[in-house]
């Protein structure tokens, strides 16, 4: 399997997930580099998602929904940090209405992947920092943890 571990981290308000891919880092950064590529494993298998704005630059914003199995939206957005090519990527990471709108009602995130290659082998760690506990257990209580480690299980069908 892909995912090798995922750990919530509540006194210092992280959730850690670590994957290992049988491919060089420069592949794995395209299936983050590339919004095609990224619809075809952000979500679980479950609630695919559709990217609808992509600028994938400092400072630049991605927009998309994920369609669950019976119709329903779930909308978010991550605002570029600092992109590393084949190393890193750091975004924040939140909900969005329907219309696109930031949903401040919801949690938003700090989210850091690294990819360190060794031996042709890929180890893609993020680190998703949060602002509380709370927000921390909600997400938690919402699915985060299994639907992250389902999505990063359809990576290495793109590999």
């Amino acid at each position: 399997m892909t995912v090798i571990g995922t750990t919530p981290d509540r006194e210092n308000l992280e959730m850690t997930v670590v994957a290992e891919f049988d491919a060089p880092a420069e592949k794995v950064w395209q299936v983050w580099e590339d919004p095609r590529k990224l619809e075809k494993w952000w979500g679980p298998p479950t609630w695919p998602a559709t990217f609808t704005g992509f600028d994938f630059s400092e400072g630049g914003k991605a927009e998309y929904h994920m369609t669950g199995p019976e119709g329903d939206r779930s909308s978010g957005y991550w605002r570029f940090l600092e992109i590393e090519a084949n190393r890193k990527i750091r975004f924040k990471d939140g909900f969005a209405r329907e219309d696109g709108s930031l949903n401040d009602d919801m949690p938003t995130m700090v989210m850091t992947m690294t990819l360190e290659e060794a031996d042709g082998k890929t180890t893609m760690t993020t680190v998703s920092q949060f602002n509380s506990l709370e927000e921390l257990e909600q997400l938690l209580e919402m699915g985060m943890a299994e639907g992250i480690s389902l999505a990063m299980g359809q990576i290495d069908d793109l590999l």
